[in-house]
């Protein structure tokens, strides 16, 4: 963050760190504590812009350490005797944002505005290669330091992983949701539905690096974590299912993934608005010609308005001829909404290696939207056309009119721009 002050900005802007024109970086700070005891936090960063500045103390882990939330809590209390602004931590661990931590402290030590952030070493990472190759950095020597560490991150040897694998407590809670006998209140259940979470967010961060965009896990307004995660295991004990939506900016539509652990499929979607004019047959077929070369396995789900019932079908089978998506009851009733949806059979090692379900799962997910999600568009509304009069013949005095629209005639204003506030 010192050397190339471009990465620096981006990372601490979700933090409110002023832009300071330079970033000071500090490791191995030392202070004492209230008991006169030396505590050492990994770091500190200090942002001076005009009069405000800026401080956080900085705490680190890499591979499988874990952060100690009465180490963290430690780190709070210096923070706040030194009227710093919070405790950034960095670690393996992947939350939906800076202000989700994984370790858990007493809440009212972050009264009187002290923070405390948290950046998995996949988010640092994803900042550093959207920095570097979709936003530019202006010094050649920077960017150089910046590629290297990438590098390095990328290195398993460096301790910095993204997401390694669904935990200890994935094939017991598979095996149990497939036979449905998985218990209510299992507290196994609860663990891979965290694993889960982590995994989605990873597979949030892993299109962002390779669009440069920021995707995000789509939750309901207002949800939080833990709401989230009792939702997860609620889909676990009743459908053996597991499922997130990442939201990718200016998409054609939301992206789905489901893990079905009974029939161990996992299914990967997008919901599209269909066209609001037209008959019938031609909304089916405005998305039909998007999927032209789009495998004949690709599943089509159609819904009506004012209708619980859908129809699907397989592209194979309604290239040529939509007719077995339309609505039953009423053929020409107008679809309202398309799924479309991918299914491929679910991973079943552990780790990343190639058959596990991370590896298979994340590139089913990046599959789909480069050969199906990036390649459709929405439906817009034609501009509305000027009014055209009937061509008057050659020889006629009219033909030498031109027909002036109505709020061009002296008697009548024209319309007025009202200028911006």
């Amino acid at each position: 963050m010192h050397g190339v002050p471009e990465f620096g900005h981006a990372l601490l802007k979700e933090l409110d760190a002023p832009k300071a024109p330079a970033i000071e970086t500090f490791a191995e700070v030392r202070f004492k504590d209230a008991n006169g005891k030396t505590v050492i936090p990994d770091g500190a960063i200090v942002c001076r812009r005009g009069k405000k500045i800026w401080t956080c103390l900085v705490e680190v882990k890499t591979g499988s350490a874990q952060l100690k939330d009465e180490q963290v809590s430690a780190y709070l209390d210096i923070a706040k005797a030194n009227q710093f602004d919070g405790v950034l931590t960095i670690s393996t661990q992947i939350t939906a944002s800076s202000s989700e931590s994984p370790v858990s402290v007493d809440r009212r030590k972050l009264r009187g505005g002290l923070c405390l952030w948290h950046f998995s070493w996949w988010r640092v990472l994803t900042e550093a290669i959207v920095q570097q190759r979709y936003r530019g950095i202006s010094d050649p020597d920077q960017e150089w330091i910046l590629r290297e560490l990438i590098h390095y991150l990328i290195s398993e040897s460096s301790g910095a992983v993204g997401f390694e694998d669904m935990g200890d407590k994935w094939v017991p809670v598979r095996n149990a949701a497939r036979e449905r006998s998985l218990r209510k209140g299992d507290a196994a259940a609860r663990e891979v539905a965290e694993r889960w979470e982590q995994f989605a967010n990873y597979l949030g961060l892993s299109l962002s690096q390779e669009l440069g965009a920021n995707v995000t896990v789509s939750r309901p307004r207002g949800q939080t974590t833990p709401a989230c995660l009792d939702e997860l295991v609620q889909g676990l004990e009743e459908r053996g299912e597991l499922t997130s939506t990442l939201r990718v900016p200016d998409a054609v539509g939301p992206l789905t993934i489901r893990s079905n652990l009974r029939s161990r499929q996992t299914f990967v979607s997008v919901a599209i608005d269909a066209p609001r004019e037209g008959r019938s047959k031609s909304r089916f077929n405005w998305l039909l010609r998007q999927l032209k070369q789009a495998p004949d396995d690709l599943l089509i789900e159609a819904s009506f308005p004012n209708a619980r019932a859908t129809t699907a079908a397989r592209l194979g089978e309604v290239r040529e001829d939509p007719t077995p998506l339309y609505y039953p009851p009423d053929s020409k009733r107008e679809a309202k909404t398309f799924i479309v949806t991918q299914s491929r059979p679910m991973g079943q090692k552990r780790g990343r290696a190639e058959g596990s379900f991370v590896r298979e799962t994340s590139a089913q997910t990046v599959t789909f939207y480069r050969d199906i999600v990036q390649n459709l568009k929405g439906w817009y509304a034609p501009a509305p056309k000027l009014h055209t009069e009937p061509a008057a013949p050659s020889d006629s005095p009219a033909a030498e009119q031109v027909i002036l629209p109505a709020w061009a005639s002296d008697d009548i204003p024209a319309p007025a721009i009202e200028p911006a506030s």
